[in-house]
C-alpha cells in the first residue's frame, strides 16, 4: 500500500492504492485508519481517491458506512438523479455529451453535506472523468469586478411544478407529497415560499462564498452559474427565453437585491472553474471522497455506459 504525495502548488487528489491486490480490502484499511484520522486526512488533502481495492457493487455499503456515516437524503436537490438504495443515488443524470460545470453540492441550500463519496460501478468507455476544483483557487481566479459584484450574495428562485412542467416537481425535490413537511423544511431553511395553482415557488438568499469550519479558507460557494440561463449555452438559453420569462424559469438566480447577473460574469465563472479543475479518471471499483466545502466537482462528457453513485454526509 502506498499514498501519492502532492504539494499545494500542484494540487492533486490524494491517491490511496492497494498495491498488493487482494491482501487487504478497503473496509479493513479504513477501520485500521479510524474515523478521526480519516477526517483529518480529508481536511488536509481535500480529496481522497481509493484505487485498486476492487470494491464490488454488493460490497459498497460497508465502505460508504465508514466514509459517509449517517448518509443524508438528497432533499431539496435540483439535479435529476435516481435513488438506488438507502440514501444512495446515481450521479446527476444529464445527457452524456455535455459537461456538468463545477459546483459544490447543495451550496444554494441553508444546509449542505460536508463530504461526498462517489463510487464507480462502471467506468465509461471513454471520457466521464469527475473534475474537482479547489474553491480557494476558483475564487482567486475570478476578476475583482466579479468577486465584488457577488459580495452581497445571491437570490435563488425555484418554480417547482405539481407533476407536469419543466424541471423537477416539488414532490421529487423534497422526496414527499406532504405540503406540511415541505413547509417545515423551508421554514427551517429560512426560505420564502408561495403555493400556486401549478406548484411551488421558493426564494432563498444565500452568500456567494463560504468559510471552511476547520481551515478557515474562504471559497467560492454558490451555484449562480448553474441556475443562470447563460450557463446553459447560447442556444438553450435563447430557447428558454422564447418560451418563458425569467420569473417563470424552473430555476433562476439574481444578485441578492434582485438585479440581473450579467451573462459575461456567468461565463467567466464557468470557464475559469473548468479550466482550473483537476480530472479524476475512473476505473470500476474506484471510490472518491471529497470535502464538499473545500472542493467543487463536475463531470466531463463521455461515450458508452457510465454508472457512478454518490452518497452524502454531514459528518
Amino acid at each position: 500500500m502506498h499514498t501519492a504525495e502532492s504539494d499545494r502548488d500542484a494540487w492533486q487528489p490524494y491517491e490511496i492504492t492497494n498495491d498488493a491486490a487482494g491482501t487487504q480490502d478497503l473496509v479493513g484499511w479504513l477501520d485500521e485508519l479510524g474515523p478521526g484520522r480519516l477526517t483529518e486526512l480529508l481536511v488536509e488533502r481535500k480529496a481522497l481517491v481509493f484505487r485498486g481495492f476492487g470494491v464490488a457493487p454488493g460490497a459498497v455499503d460497508p465502505v460508504l458506512a465508514r466514509l459517509v456515516p449517517d448518509r443524508l437524503p438528497y432533499v431539496h436537490g435540483n439535479s435529476p438523479r435516481t435513488k438506488v438504495g438507502g440514501n444512495l443515488y446515481t450521479s446527476t443524470e444529464y445527457p452524456q455529451q455535455y459537461t456538468i460545470s463545477m459546483h459544490n453540492e447543495l451550496s444554494y441550500a441553508h444546509r449542505w453535506p460536508t463530504r461526498l463519496a462517489f463510487y464507480c460501478e462502471k467506468a465509461a468507455e471513454s471520457g466521464g472523468a469527475t473534475p474537482v476544483l479547489d474553491g480557494e483557487v476558483w475564487l482567486d481566479s475570478l476578476d475583482a469586478e466579479v468577486r465584488e459584484a457577488f459580495a452581497g450574495g445571491v437570490r435563488y428562485i425555484q418554480n417547482l411544478h405539481d407533476g407536469f412542467g419543466f424541471g423537477k416537481s416539488w414532490q421529487d425535490t423534497f422526496e414527499t407529497d406532504d405540503r406540511t413537511a415541505v413547509e417545515a423544511f423551508l421554514r427551517d431553511s429560512r426560505a420564502e415560499w408561495e403555493w400556486g395553482p401549478d406548484g411551488l415557488r421558493v426564494t432563498q438568499l444565500r452568500p456567494a462564498t463560504a468559510e471552511h469550519p476547520v481551515t478557515g479558507a474562504e471559497v467560492w460557494f454558490n451555484q449562480a452559474d448553474q441556475w443562470h440561463p447563460a450557463g446553459l449555452g447560447d442556444e438553450a438559453s435563447a430557447e428558454l427565453y422564447d418560451i418563458l420569462t425569467p420569473d417563470e424559469f424552473p430555476q433562476y438566480v439574481t444578485f441578492a437585491d434582485g438585479t440581473p447577473i450579467p451573462d459575461a460574469y456567468v461565463k467567466q465563472i464557468l470557464d475559469r472553474g473548468l479550466k482550473s479543475a483537476v480530472d479524476v479518471d475512473w476505473a470500476g471499483g474506484d471510490v472518491l471522497l471529497i470535502d464538499n466545502v473545500l472542493l467543487a466537482h463536475g463531470r466531463r462528457p463521455f461515450e458508452g455506459t457510465r454508472r457512478v453513485l454518490v452518497a452524502m454526509s454531514d459528518t
